[in-house]
């Protein structure tokens, strides 16, 4: 399959220089980044990217082995398609949902969200001590109702003991 668009994955142990490397050897390709997340979950490393540019699969593969060398890093590369934009959103929200840890906590929240057509975009959870805390952004459809949704997350919330807050997002947050 021939593409100029790649999703390009890569996790492992942090260590300095990872981003670097991986960038300079996709640049090296002609490849360009159109859209990245990085993060470090306790102290393991893990980046996506969507980079678009005339090299094939092979190549970039071959370009991005040496960071496996050590074996403490992952790399995959999988061509991908460009989709059309879906239908603009209704409207933009943002769910912070924070309590105490246990298992089943993400599932049954979003799945509150999912069940009125929202779409998550971005998800992002941390664990401090016993403390839970998720902050997601997440669009809901045009005829959606914010209200309904918003008491399904909340008693979604209190099924598994947290509490969950359903607010607009800001332009400059998105």
């Amino acid at each position: 399959m021939s593409t100029d668009l790649h999703a390009v994955t890569v996790l492992g142990h942090d260590r300095p220089g990872i981003i670097a490397e991986t960038t300079a050897a996709l640049a090296g390709l002609g490849l360009n980044i159109e859209d990245s997340t990085m993060t470090l979950l306790r102290g393991h490393f893990a980046m996506m990217l969507l980079c678009r540019g005339a090299a094939e699969r092979d190549a970039v593969e071959a370009a991005l082995a040496p960071l496996t060398a050590g074996g403490d890093l992952d790399v995959a590369v999988r061509p991908v398609t460009d989709r059309p934009e879906h239908a603009a959103p209704g409207s933009s929200w943002v769910l912070t949902v924070h309590g105490g840890d246990r298992a089943g906590i993400v599932s049954t929240v979003v799945g509150a969200v999912a069940s009125y057509g929202g779409n998550i975009t971005d998800l992002t959870t941390r664990l401090a001590g016993d403390l839970y805390l998720l902050v997601a952004e997440l669009d809901l459809p045009a005829d959606g109702d914010a209200t309904a949704v918003e008491a399904a997350i909340k008693a979604a919330a209190e099924q598994v003991g947290v509490t969950a807050t359903l607010r607009p997002a800001e332009a400059d947050e998105l």
